[in-house]
């Protein structure tokens, strides 16, 4: 998150609460490369105004031995399905073709194929600095029902009717939308928590589970093109939470408390997000659609910058799990941004769907290392 603004996907809190992403995403264009700063073996026909790149050994990646590839393979295969169709200097086609004779079953395999196609390149900050800040996302899912009903009250709106063929810009701030009579009849669904429904928002995407045991899927469908402001630095201000309790559960338990001041909170993003419904035949399972296009895996793909790094491209992550000391080193896949995502060393981690996945998310800012995997 990611959005493109995902058109599609997700946004993050942008300052203390940056692990919430979300609708992350922006179109996807070409980038200019990537060229390192540094005296170390670089990929000397690409360069970026925000990184530099030096050619390090596998063994100078903190896990990678231990790490099980079967559960990243996924999530490559999906990367490849994207790049084989672009054009460009890196060669991702043939490092894509050699993939196919590789068996999802041999975890030994897969590690000699990275290291026989790949060359590791540490990343470092245009500051020289070689580690930066590691947020998390997710998918939020969320009972509701497509019918206003005594129980699911909180509305989740499509693109306004009135705004596809003439929208102003910016529009109204979220306060002046909602009084506005302009979003009547563009609700997709409805669910029960106003501040759940906010996160979504945040997020970009999100599953609704029906009554009947359906699950539609949202995604990101426009904006109101307001600027994000966190309201999680609205309660900071004012002393309403202390910087602990600045996560996605903090603010929901200090909604409970404050029901009466929850649209105020609200309101200090001016920012709305629209949504629209994936087709029926859309795996429900899967992943949101990432930046790239393709769906994400959780846990094994991540949103970046993308003046910082090729999108679609593997990166090994060393930081660590929210809130704890423990290591947190994978191989994953970038195939998300974000307008908040800013910087070389940066990522969002997709946590994946689900309440649990909302828990690691939400607690997540930690810091971390990444290396960029680029074909030989």
């Amino acid at each position: 998150m990611i959005f493109q603004i995902k058109l599609f996907q997700l946004s993050v809190f942008a300052i203390v609460i940056a692990a919430l992403v979300a609708g992350c995403s922006t179109p996807l264009t070409r980038g200019t490369g990537y060229r390192s700063g540094g005296s170390g073996g670089a990929p000397s026909a690409y360069s970026s105004p925000i990184a530099s790149f030096s050619a390090v050994s596998w063994q100078a990646l903190p896990g990678w031995q231990e790490d099980d590839l079967s559960q990243a393979w996924p999530a490559w295969l999906k990367s490849c399905d994207a790049l084989r169709k672009r054009s460009g200097e890196l060669n991702w086609r043939q490092a894509c073709a050699q993939a196919s004779n590789v068996s999802s079953r041999d975890t030994p395999a897969m590690r000699r194929y990275f290291e026989s196609y790949f060359q590791v390149y540490e990343i470092r900050n245009s500051s020289g600095g070689d580690s930066g800040l590691i947020t998390g996302y997710y998918e939020p899912v969320m009972n509701g029902s497509l019918n206003r009903t005594s129980i699911y009250n909180v509305p989740l709106y499509g693109y306004p009717n009135a705004w596809k063929k003439s929208k102003p810009n910016p529009g109204p701030t979220r306060a002046d939308l909602i009084g506005s009579g302009i979003l009547k009849g563009s609700e997709i669904a409805w669910v029960q928590d106003l501040v759940a429904a906010a996160f979504m928002q945040i997020q970009g995407s999100g599953k609704i589970r029906l009554e009947d045991g359906r699950v539609i899927r949202l995604r990101f469908a426009g904006t109101n093109d307001q600027p994000f402001k966190s309201f999680a630095q609205w309660l900071l201000d004012r002393k309403e939470i202390t910087r602990s309790e600045a996560t996605m559960q903090g603010i929901s338990q200090w909604a409970k408390r404050n029901p009466k001041c929850v649209n105020e909170m609200l309101n200090a993003n001016p920012r709305f997000v629209f949504f629209k419904e994936l087709p029926s035949n859309v795996d429900a399972d899967l992943g949101p659609i990432g930046a790239l296009g393709v769906p994400l895996t959780g846990e094994r793909s991540i949103a970046i910058d993308l003046q910082a790094m090729p999108p679609g491209a593997p990166v090994f992550l060393s930081t660590t799990k929210p809130l704890s000391s423990q290591p947190l080193q994978k191989l994953v896949m970038a195939q998300d941004t974000g307008k908040a995502i800013v910087g070389g060393v940066r990522a969002d981690y997709y946590w994946g769907s689900g309440d649990a996945a909302g828990e690691m998310a939400g607690r997540m800012k930690q810091n971390g290392k990444m290396w960029l995997l680029l074909p030989r």
